[in-house]
């Protein structure tokens, strides 16, 4: 199954529009769709080495404007915001955000927090919405979502670069055997991710 869908996002990364599908999954995901756009940087980056920094910065570009989506969402659509929030689960923890952000230390836990969710798996969207619902700065925030997923994305994308035939060949050859592993492995940092957060 996942050489499969490996095989058509490689498939999808080598077509001519693959850039237009990148920045529109890019832009999507940071304020409403589930699926990163790490799914479609790696195989891209293996498919067009020399353009792993025009990958990188599509990403990158189109992630921080759909954060600002998420942002609006969030401060002019409310109950939109809330059921996407309600999706994720995360409703308790945002409110408890906005009784917290009273406290003087509130805003750097949350500007740290926001950094993460750019960097890390947790559900971008989630945090750009309550980014907009509590009233976050915009202009920090917008430079939080362009640090934060430019440094993701960039890593996502020098790694496919770097490594791109070893990965193509693991992902070819070795895929049912190591992916229980790696799949157990994510599991592990998401949930060292979350106590951290906490």
């Amino acid at each position: 199954m996942f050489k499969e869908l490996y095989q058509k996002s490689l498939k999808l990364a080598g077509h001519k529009s693959s850039k237009f599908f990148l920045a529109i999954m890019s832009f999507a995901e940071s304020s409403f769709f589930p699926i990163p756009p790490d799914v479609m940087i790696v195989p891209m980056v293996i498919a067009k080495k020399n353009d792993f920094i025009k990958i990188f910065l599509i990403a990158t570009i189109f992630s921080a404007l759909g954060g600002l989506l998420g942002y609006l969402i969030g401060a002019f659509f409310l109950d939109l915001g809330m059921h996407v929030v309600e999706f994720y689960n995360y409703q308790d923890k945002v409110i408890t955000l906005k009784d917290n952000l009273s406290e003087g230390t509130g805003k750097f836990i949350w500007l740290a927090t926001l950094f993460l969710a750019g960097f890390t798996p947790l559900p971008f969207k989630v945090f750009t919405i309550t980014s907009g619902m509590i009233g976050f700065n915009l202009f920090i925030f917008f430079f939080v979502c362009l640090t934060s997923r430019g440094l993701r994305f960039f890593i996502v994308a020098y790694l496919s670069y770097k490594f791109g035939n070893i990965i193509n060949k693991f992902m070819n050859e070795d895929a049912s055997r190591w992916f229980g592993i790696i799949g157990v492995l994510i599991v592990v940092i998401l949930a060292v991710i979350y106590f951290i957060i906490k």
